[in-house]
């Protein structure tokens, strides 16, 4: 059970205080797929030729049943068949009634490859997408998909694919799912979307290569995060969150978010960062993420005691209340909390009282330097919580330490205080995140979390939220 100083736990309340007002977000209504529910898509092309720079299937997605579609429900298969095998594809979207925000697109690889799908393009719903009514659609959505390098690529021998239909009517030949199940269409053959060769239960997966630029980007937001500008804690008094100190580029050809926290020994001078999804509602399943720690700083003395993190938390709704829950990465490289040196903590909460301060949770710890890239990933399911770094199991916490409810994804860089250097002379840190990626409801190995990663690199997917509101 740790000891470590309240100012820790403060971090923790203060930033989901701050930033929710000390209230659960409001779910959306409640999901549930009728036995009379049904769907139908339309399709129609705005390019027609046999050969074009880019696919354009532009589709519609109708409620025929006689009860509500929550869409972040519905998944929509368009199959094609790939130009080369090493072939890389990306999805966009022009326009669409309910906002291309609300759109996703990812591409698979069939099962049953035939002479004219191997690949299929998988167009789904964020909760923000609502719900269709009865006898309601989704209205147009102007979609279109095209070869990574560009290159022309054929459609006139894609399954899905039909140069005729250049006004909207049904079409067989994508397939619908409905909560898992498919209510539409007809798949190449031996490929039915509900094949056993799909993932069992849950699945539905948050993906984000981070490919923004700036903390401007209007994509962020429309993606579900939040770069902090409040203020409060964790971490020096009177210091600030700035966003502007989270910035976007590239490194080993991926794109890269930054986050930097400087100081000049001072309170006001001192300056930290956070990202994190506005909403919680994420649970049991994996998550993973792959960070940059830094045992020096990008400029000026070393010394100060910095906390890097990436963490999952929901907020505290009274001291010692039993529904908290929080599972930590934080990397310490020079120290602090009573410790002298770099350290790595893995750190499982069931709950604390922050004053007079009292803590309920389990930890590991690994005291070296962890500096440089790290593959770190935890898994919650109904029996344990599992931590592994670069592959490796680092630490198993017992079942006394699951969350009651669902929680945000935050990623964070800090300063404890100011006596690690006590030096007026400015300086910063810089911790670097990759990617991030939760599976709801399923527990994956590390070597699964990388080919899920190189899947979606692979088909051009930067971006993916398939994980519905709590």
């Amino acid at each position: 059970m740790s000891t470590r100083p309240r100012c820790r736990r403060t971090r923790a309340a203060l930033a989901l205080t701050a930033l929710l007002g000390g209230a659960a977000l409001a779910g959306l209504p409640a999901t549930a797929a009728a036995a009379d529910g049904a769907v139908t898509v339309q399709y129609r092309t705005s390019a027609g030729g046999a050969t074009a720079d880019q696919s354009e299937p532009w589709l519609k997605v109708r409620n025929t049943g006689s009860t509500t579609v929550q869409l972040s429900q519905v998944k929509v298969r368009y199959y094609f068949k790939a130009d080369a095998s090493n072939a890389t594809y990306r999805f966009a979207c022009s326009w669409a009634v309910r906002g291309c925000s609300a759109v996703t697109g990812t591409f698979g690889t069939l099962a049953h490859p035939t002479a004219t799908a191997d690949r299929y393009l998988e167009i789904g719903f964020t909760p923000s997408a609502g719900s269709l009514a009865p006898g309601a659609d989704t209205g147009d959505m102007q979609l279109r998909f095209y070869q990574a390098n560009w290159q022309t690529l054929r459609q006139s021998d894609d399954y899905s694919f039909d140069s005729a239909r250049t006004s909207y009517a049904d079409w067989n030949k994508v397939t619908a799912q409905l909560a898992g199940a498919t209510v539409w269409g007809t798949a190449p053959e031996g490929n039915d979307p509900t094949d056993p060769t799909d993932p069992p239960g849950g699945g539905q997966t948050l993906f984000d290569d981070f490919d923004y630029t700036s903390h401007t980007d209007p994509a962020i937001s429309a993606h579900g995060w939040s770069v902090r500008s409040n203020s409060g804690g964790p971490g020096v008094p009177g210091a600030t969150w700035d966003p502007s100190k989270v910035t976007f580029s590239t490194s080993g050809g991926n794109s890269v978010m930054s986050l930097e926290t400087s100081t000049a020994g001072t309170g006001a001078s001192t300056v930290h960062t956070e990202v994190l999804t506005r909403s919680m509602k994420f649970r049991n399943g994996t998550y993973a993420a792959r960070v940059r720690f830094s045992d020096t700083p990008k400029y000026g003395p070393d010394g100060d005691r910095v906390v890097q993190t990436f963490f999952t938390i929901n907020d505290l709704k009274a001291p010692m209340a039993d529904d908290y829950a929080e599972y930590d990465f934080e990397y310490l490289p020079n120290g602090g909390w009573g410790e002298p040196s770099n350290i790595l903590y893995t750190t499982s909460w069931e709950t604390y009282n922050p004053d007079p301060w009292q803590a309920v949770n389990q930890h590991t710890e690994s005291r070296r330097s962890f500096a440089g890239w790290h593959d770190l990933v935890v898994t919650v399911d109904d029996s344990a919580i599992t931590y592994y770094v670069d592959g490796q199991h680092f630490g198993t916490h017992d079942a006394a330490y699951l969350p009651e409810r669902p929680m945000s994804i935050n990623f964070n860089q800090w300063l404890i205080d100011l006596q690690g250097q006590t030096s007026t002379a400015p300086r910063a840190y810089d911790q670097q995140v990759d990617y991030v990626l939760h599976v709801k409801d399923q527990v994956l190995t590390p070597a699964q979390v990388t080919a899920k990663i190189n899947a979606y690199r692979g088909a051009g997917t930067s971006f993916v939220d398939e994980v519905p509101a709590p």
